[in-house]
């Protein structure tokens, strides 16, 4: 962290290899080691942002940078108990990112709440809808059968703020989304040649200046890089070494992917309708793929009302968690996933510059609700000192004053005399 900036930098852990993420764990790294989820020893973060999941959702930032591709902002934010904004492909600058596709790669915000964030400037009322089909679909999803109680749950609460919603409202290309082999084609052929360029632009002495070299390094230095359990580090990135970018097969692969997305996708779920958004509870990657290839937005907001609630002496056992009777999972050699107290997120997804009003959805909920303050870290994982111990007050200028359109958010620091 920078004490002396007006805006405090923290870098935290980034999954060694996200490109495949599907085949290796969340938050390992050779230079880090396994990080993981402050709401149960030892639980997945999800998602190669996730070291910065961390450090949002403890308090050891106010706001972190994320880089999405296919749900790196999204699933974070949602096991780690976060407000995630996932902006539209382009609306976002990508320089210094490290580089999967950019065709995919935008890059948005994770923290504690949408206000604190400075991203919610009004409320309004729309209309939404559900989607259910293939993504609300537990045998696809692998979703524990509680996460989908629990959305029936936000849709009374969505109702209840004003909203229409129009149930189900599904994508017509659903079952061809979740079958398509399509985004692997540009995403491996984009990785190769993106991170090369990547490479390229570096000043560096390490002798790595493509993915090939990259790969070389990593099995020459096993104990550090390939230790025995996290040997499939490159499972995924093997064919993208052999990949000669863009050729017709890449090319008609990236047109059906937009097709599938968007028009056989999301705009064919909304504009029938005349919707504002479509709703889903985030877990795991499956519900990322429209908006991924689409690049459209998402918002994935504070945590879905767990609807079995128990009031004792006027006090409710934690909304938006799993409960302590869910069977534990393991997601990686040091990892487990689902477990008790682990967060799951209620997500907004619309068409292209459909952002601002995502935000303001995402806020009207979660100022509804305020599940997040329900439960906090365990112990163990709960800093000692928070950034308030370090850098003084911090004060932020009024909502109302600000205008996320025009410009950033912005912070001021205030020394204690």
């Amino acid at each position: 962290m920078y004490l002396d900036s007006p805006r405090p930098k923290v870098k935290s852990t980034l999954q060694n290899s996200p490109i495949s993420a599907a085949t290796f764990p969340s938050g390992w790294s050779g230079r880090g080691g396994q990080a993981t989820n402050a709401y149960f020893p030892n639980a997945d973060l999800c998602g190669s942002s996730s070291g910065s999941g961390i450090a949002a959702s403890t308090g050891l930032a106010a706001v972190i940078l994320g880089t999405e591709t296919h749900g790196s902002i999204s699933c974070p934010t949602s096991n780690n108990n976060l407000a995630g904004i996932k902006p539209m492909l382009g609306l976002t600058s990508r320089a210094g990112v490290i580089p999967i596709s950019s065709h995919q790669d935008t890059i948005g915000p994770m923290t504690r709440s949408y206000r604190r964030g400075d991203c919610a400037l009004h409320h309004r009322r729309g209309s939404t809808s559900v989607y259910r089909d293939v993504f609300s679909n537990d045998g696809i999803t692998c979703n524990e059968p509680s996460v989908g109680l629990a959305f029936e749950q936000a849709l009374n609460v969505i109702r209840s703020l004003g909203a229409a919603v129009v149930d189900p409202a599904d994508l017509p290309g659903a079952d061809e989304i979740v079958a398509s082999n399509n985004e692997t084609v540009v995403l491996d052929a984009d990785f190769k040649i993106e991170l090369n360029a990547w490479y390229e632009g570096l000043k560096n002495t390490s002798g790595v200046r493509s993915l090939a070299d990259l790969i070389k390094f990593n099995d020459a230095n096993p104990p550090l890089e390939e230790p025995t359990e996290f040997r499939d580090q490159f499972g995924g990135v093997t064919p993208s070494t052999a990949t000669t970018g863009g050729d017709a097969t890449f090319f008609e692969s990236l047109a059906f992917n937009h097709e599938l997305g968007r028009d056989r996708g999301i705009d064919a779920a909304l504009n029938p309708h005349k919707l504002d958004a479509l709703v889903l509870p985030y877990i795991g990657f499956t519900p990322t793929a429209p908006a991924a290839i689409a690049g459209y937005p998402i918002i994935t907001g504070t945590p879905l009302p767990f609807p079995n609630m128990l009031l004792t002496n006027r006090l409710a056992v934690p909304l938006g968690f799993y409960p302590a009777n869910i069977t534990i999972g393991t997601a990686g050699p040091q990892t487990v996933y689902p477990a008790p107290g682990v967060p799951f997120n209620l997500s907004f997804r619309g068409t292209a510059f459909s952002v601002f009003d995502l935000i303001s959805f995402g806020f009207a909920y979660e100022q509804k609700t305020k599940t997040r303050l329900a439960r906090k870290a365990f112990a163990a994982a709960t800093p000692k000192t928070q950034l308030k111990d370090v850098v003084g007050c911090w004060c932020s200028l009024k909502m109302h004053n600000i205008k996320l359109r025009d410009q950033l958010p912005t912070w001021r620091k205030v020394m204690p005399k």
